[in-house]
């Protein structure tokens, strides 16, 4: 998996490309959120439009990320939700978890609210 961030409006964009499949997917991504805390930013969104496949360690990842986050006083949201991954998160019952959206703008448009 890659990751790339962006900063826009104090939340970061993190888009993830490849598979997040846990190990050092799960690090990566573990690492990134907390050197995001530590520099004051508690809003981030995740976008999922090139993440080809998540396996349980992956939802995993993004589960702890989202829990950090809340213990931060921030927040995780998604964007760009592929179909694939979108089912594994209806199966898994975490669709009702994690707040989704369309496009990596709306989501952080979110946060204003």
């Amino acid at each position: 998996m890659a990751m790339k961030e962006k900063i826009k409006n104090s939340v970061a964009i993190l888009e993830l490309r490849g598979k997040l499949m846990g190990g050092p997917d799960s690090q990566a991504l573990h690492d990134k959120i907390h050197g995001l805390i530590a520099d004051g930013i508690k809003h981030v969104v995740v976008d999922l439009s090139k993440t080809k496949w998540m396996n349980s360690s992956g939802l995993g990842a993004l589960m702890a990320a989202l829990t950090t986050l809340r213990n931060a006083g921030g927040d995780l949201k998604l964007a760009n939700v592929t179909q694939k991954i979108e089912s594994l998160l209806v199966i898994t019952k975490l669709i009702t978890v994690f707040e989704t959206f369309e496009s990596v703008d709306r989501a952080v448009v979110s946060f204003k609210k």
